[in-house]
């Protein structure tokens, strides 16, 4: 059956696009097309800052060459005082008086403090009491031994004259006998006492301690009004010490050295050492000791430093300069043995010195990246023996250029740096 017109034009009508739905269409499609060229243009952007970042680098200065033996091993410690003693009170008491505080340079027998010894003094007091009763006895016995003997020859003279009696005599003979026993018991009384005396006496002495030695007081350790003892048996409430004092004309370096390479020090070697607190600043000193003992938890063995003068030969008095401080960390390079004249050690031709980890290798070949305002020459270099974490730089670099010591691996000749802060 045939369709009829009309019912076809309507379905033909059907299909076509309205002018409103065809400019919603192109107005997305254009909004897509800017968004995706933003995008681009950022991603771009990121890519091309990223490609144009600088690195950052650490960054050291060449220095020049150390003249003198080279250092054949380094280790660390501390500055430790041969003389150091925590004082302490030979008795149980409370303290009464302090008469110093930390930083205190004392001398020897200096009073540091007191403690209360009033019961010590009335011991004291009781036992001169005693010796004083018995000297008196005896002077009370040496003159009744007078009368005695006084009556004994009056006795002997009348018996000789038959009027008194034998017993009378032996009587006057007992009587001056007694008496000679009484003061000589008396005596040994008055020396009792004495001992008793210097008893109490060191008693109350030990109620006074003073400065073993002459030194600096490091720490206060008892006030006023505490209990102190030699020994820990009042509990928490119970001091065990005054004042710890140090000899600072006995300080020294105290090194721990691995028992692997303990056969390359030597009594007596030269030492250069640099304190913590003073990084620029190289101490002389020379070894003291080899503590003949080992340490079988660390695998050490400690090495004693004695300061010298600046020719490593002269002891040098740590007192004498105040920034030498106990318990300060410390670095020391253990040294060669003195060049003989004319050997090739002493004809060192190094010119400059870097960190160790400065120099960079590329198969046979040793460089290193000197800086340039920010950026980076990579400079070839002939390297020399090692001095602790430095090392020597024969040819290729002089002293004052900025190296780098720390960057990446992919730094490369002409690359833009910055240093790191």
């Amino acid at each position: 059956m045939a369709t009829p017109p009309n019912t076809l034009k309507a379905d033909l009508s059907s299909l076509r696009i309205s002018d409103t739905k065809r400019t919603n269409s192109r107005s997305k499609r254009w909004v897509w097309i800017v968004l995706v060229v933003i995008v681009l243009g950022l991603a771009g952007g990121a890519a091309f800052a990223f490609r144009n970042r600088k690195v950052e680098v650490e960054v050291a200065t060449a220095s020049k060459p150390v003249t003198g033996p080279a250092g054949v091993l380094n280790a660390s410690g501390y500055v430790t005082p041969r003389r150091r003693a925590t004082i302490a009170a030979k008795i149980t008491g409370r303290v009464t008086g302090v008469y110093f505080d930390e930083g205190t340079r004392v001398t020897e027998g200096q009073l540091l403090a007191t403690l209360d010894d009033s019961d010590a003094r009335r011991a004291l007091d009781s036992a001169k009491a005693d010796r004083d009763s018995s000297q008196a006895a005896i002077l009370d016995y040496q003159v009744q031994l007078k009368n005695a003997e006084i009556e004994f020859h009056r006795t002997q003279q009348l018996v000789k004259e038959g009027v008194s009696t034998q017993q009378a005599l032996d009587s006057a003979v007992m009587t001056a006998d007694s008496l000679r026993a009484k003061i000589v018991l008396a005596k040994e009384q008055v020396a009792a006492t004495e001992a008793r005396i210097r008893e109490a006496q060191q008693s109350v002495d030990n109620c006074t301690i003073r400065a073993p030695f002459a030194g600096i007081v490091v720490s206060k350790d008892a006030q006023v009004g505490e209990m102190v003892s030699p020994v820990s048996a009042g509990g928490g409430f119970t001091r065990t010490g005054i004042a710890t004092i140090v000899d600072l004309h006995s300080n020294e370096f105290e090194v721990d050295v691995s028992e692997a390479y303990i056969a390359r020090v030597f009594d007596g070697q030269g030492v250069n050492a640099i304190l913590d607190a003073y990084p620029d600043w190289t101490i002389p000193a020379k070894v003291r000791t080899v503590i003949p003992t080992a340490d079988r938890q660390k695998a050490t063995v400690k090495v004693r430093i004695s300061i010298t003068e600046p020719d490593h030969k002269r002891l040098f008095d740590p007192a004498r300069d105040p920034r030498i401080l106990p318990d300060m960390g410390v670095k020391v390079t253990f040294l060669e043995n003195e060049p003989k004249p004319g050997s090739k050690q002493e004809k060192s031709a190094a010119v400059a010195m870097v960190p160790e980890k400065a120099v960079r290798q590329d198969n046979a070949s040793k460089y290193v990246f000197v800086l340039h305002g920010d950026t980076v020459e990579r400079r070839a270099v002939t390297v020399g023996e090692s001095r602790g974490s430095d090392v020597e730089i024969l040819a290729g670099l002089q002293p004052s250029a900025t190296v780098v010591v720390a960057g990446p691996d992919s730094l490369r000749d002409g690359q833009s740096v910055q240093i790191q802060k």
